[in-house]
């Protein structure tokens, strides 16, 4: 995927020079702020001086890592690092197959020799260093004459901040964008390669209740898996090789050595991906109305025919197995949302709140203009892109979609690799090429022709049942008509392609435009043919990028000073970049009137067992629980083993994984969840409600000795097995 900061620089996002008093709970507060929030911080419950946390290599921020997606931190002296299982499941099912299946029966590598690559893609980024380059940026983007050439600037300032941070080998370094445009700072992290899986529990534990209990509260999950970082043996990071060894981290976090109780304080540091709370009321109502059901119902639709196939073919089930988990959990989490969002009006509060700021400004007169004038130009961009979205969606998953996208993306290379590499469009540079790799290799465990042809279908018909006005002349064109017959013809047409292979597409990685133009392969006559719509369509967004680039930094000011004027706290929206949440561990009351206690206990996850997937437990930890072998891990107070807890911190996608560290900065647990109530509070938190759920790193253990025995990791984390 590409991480491009045009992406953040037209999210909705509050500036992080203001601050007004913070809270526990809600926020999720950027490193800079740590100083100013110390006094929260220390009466919320930390232990820990303040300033430790804002030593951001030092113990134990040191430890916290990002894996592109999710979060992760280390646990041991030898590269050991714990993050969620379904973070994890890519890579376990990438080592899958019908005949062994570790999705299913898990993995537990008795020595680091019998470790296995998580994948070619996968990586591990410690962060080393962050960079203010407000002043190099914004000079960069005045400059430019226009909207498209203020996009062009800010790629290309992007490029130039991005090439002289890696000048240094084995450096990976990303430009964030806060407050729409009024800060930008450069991450530098160092870019483990070589992620190899350790270990990770059979899925009736790390996937306990699937979707059934996804986003639910009570929860009984083991969510955790191990990965272990490897580097060459120079120490730098390096590519996959049997001859590299253990990476060694300056810190790593320590097993909590104290019972977690209600009440007591808990922190999270890690990577969240997105939050829109402070976009316009007009953005959240489009993305109430048309985005979460549209795409939600298509994923309902692609979920229900891979599953339907993957009853007829293992291989099916197998290779589709992490799409499909991701399409549910996104559709499930729509669905939460536009519950939540009717449940506290939140139509309703984001337009009061955006009105009081108008109003606040329309009283400033001369010196409101400006913010004003901004508002009204965010409101025609958002309606100027939304006259195209059903086309702009149907078209984009369809040429995304197996061999249609390995060849737009080859294709898209050809052009690319034409030109030097600072002028290239990001995502194809040379810095891009080993992951680009990685996708094109990675395919063929995420790939079967019955299946893509299905899929091809899908997104055929979706784009023929659009209005005419919405067509593209270039895929009308190529497709030679408009129903089913025309489809069929093109997907025999396409089931000819030899993309499917990875010989060929290793092949064509290094193939020039000539000879890809020439190709007689349908999908790439495909990608040929529809490129010049592409690059049509991603100007136009550029365009309308760079009008962005003006207009929101100025509102979303605006919007920082009017909080700020009311004595209200001010936190940037989650950006991917790295954060810090506090609060406390506590539970809560339903709609329904029910209270809800802080822990779930493991006898609970035997009442829940129906012998039946979701809900298979193993014989095996069944056992255990009836002969109450607790293994010295039972907490005093619940007179069993906990299993799950929950606080009121805020988190959101991203952060799963993330480490749930005490007041002492000790490993209490793993993000994984939140309740169904807190989905909504990506656009409104709702305080009262909003839960994160995590498992216990009691329940960790207790399965790694008495489950899935592990006593090499356990003895690597410092926590012998107890009999």
């Amino acid at each position: 995927m590409r991480h491009s900061v045009l992406a953040a620089a037209i999210a909705g996002v509050v500036s992080v020079a203001s601050l007004g008093s913070a809270l526990a709970g809600e926020g999720m507060w950027v490193p800079q702020q740590l100083p100013e929030i110390a006094g929260p911080l220390k009466k919320a419950g930390l232990k820990l001086n303040p300033k430790q946390l804002a030593n951001l290599t030092g113990d134990p921020m040191g430890a916290v890592v990002s894996l592109g997606g999710c979060t992760a931190s280390f646990v041991s002296p030898q590269g050991l690092v714990v993050t969620n299982h379904h973070c994890a499941y890519g890579a376990i099912q990438l080592n899958s197959t019908p005949e062994k299946n570790l999705m299913k029966d898990g993995f537990n590598a008795a020595t680091p020799g019998e470790e296995v690559s998580a994948g070619p893609n996968a990586r591990i980024y410690a962060l080393d260093s962050i960079q203010d380059v407000t002043a190099q940026v914004r000079e960069a983007i005045a400059q430019a004459p226009d909207p498209l050439a203020r996009t062009v600037a800010l790629e290309n300032i992007e490029k130039q901040l991005v090439s002289a941070c890696e000048r240094e080998a084995g450096f990976r370094c990303r430009l964030y964008s806060f407050a729409g445009g009024n800060d930008y700072r450069l991450f530098r992290n160092l870019e483990i390669r070589d992620v190899r899986l350790a270990y990770a529990p059979p899925g009736s534990v790390g996937n306990y209740g699937g979707e059934v209990d996804n986003w639910m509260w009570p929860r009984h999950t083991g969510d955790f898996s191990f990965y272990r970082a490897y580097v060459g043996k120079d120490g730098k990071p390096a590519a996959y090789s049997p001859d590299n060894v253990p990476y060694q981290p300056k810190h790593w976090l320590k097993i909590a050595d104290k019972a977690l109780d209600a009440g007591d304080f808990v922190m999270v540091a890690g990577y969240p991906g997105r939050t829109a709370r402070y976009a316009l009321a007009e953005e959240f109502d489009e993305t109430a109305s048309w985005t979460y059901p549209v795409i939600g119902g298509h994923y309902q639709d692609l979920v229900a025919l891979v599953q339907a196939a993957g009853k007829k073919n293992p291989d099916i089930a197998v290779k589709y197995a992490s799409t499909v988990r991701g399409w549910q959990n996104t559709l499930k989490n729509y669905d939460g949302q536009l519950q939540g969002f009717k449940r506290i009006d939140a139509a309703e509060r984001k337009q009061a709140d955006e009105t009081a700021v108008l109003e606040w400004l329309r009283k400033q007169g001369a010196k409101g203009e400006p913010a004003l004038a901004a508002h009204e130009k965010l409101i025609a961009i958002n309606e100027a892109a939304s006259v195209t979205r059903d086309r702009d969606l149907v078209f984009a998953q369809l040429r995304s979609t197996g061999v249609l996208g390995a060849a737009t993306q080859l294709y898209r290379l050809s052009i690319e690799r034409a030109k030097p590499d600072p002028q290239r469009e990001q995502g194809y540079q040379e810095r891009d090429l080993p992951t680009f790799e990685g996708n094109m290799r990675q395919m063929e465990r995420r790939y079967v022709a019955s299946m893509d042809r299905e899929l091809q279908a899908y997104w055929l018909r979706q784009y023929v049942k659009l209005p005419a006005p919405q067509h593209i002349a270039a895929l009308d064109k190529w497709l030679g008509g408009q129903d089913e017959k025309a489809i069929k013809r093109a997907l025999d047409k396409l089931s000819k392609t030899q993309l499917g292979s990875t010989d060929e597409r290793m092949k064509l990685m290094t193939a020039d435009r000539t000879a890809l133009e020439k190709s007689k392969d349908p999908a790439m006559q495909f990608a040929v043919a529809l490129m010049p719509t592409v690059l049509q369509m991603e100007q136009e967004g550029k365009t309308r990028a760079g009008e962005a680039l003006m207009a929101r930094p100025v509102y979303l000011q605006a919007v920082a000073d009017f909080r700020k004027s009311k004595g209200q706290f001010v936190y940037p929206d989650a950006n991917s970049s790295l954060r810090i949440t506090f609060g406390n561990v506590m539970g809560y009351t339903k709609t329904d009137g029910s209270k809800q206690v802080p822990f779930t206990r493991l006898e609970e996850v035997a009442t829940k067992a129906t012998g039946e997937d979701p809900f298979n437990a193993p014989k095996v930890l069944l056992d255990a629980i009836a002969a109450k072998e607790y293994a010295g891990l039972a907490d005093r107070k619940l007179g069993t083993v906990p299993v799950n807890f929950l606080s009121d911190l805020d988190i959101t996608g991203g952060n799963s994984g993330s480490p749930v560290l005490d007041a002492q900065g000790k490993l209490v647990g793993l993000a994984f969840d939140g309740n169904w109530e807190s989905v909504s509070s990506n656009w409104v938190f709702d305080p009262a409600m909003t839960r994160m759920i995590a498992v216990d790193q009691r329940y960790m253990r207790w399965i790694m000795q008495e489950v899935y025995p592990a006593p090499q990791l356990l003895k690597e984390l410092g926590v012998p097995a107890k009999h």
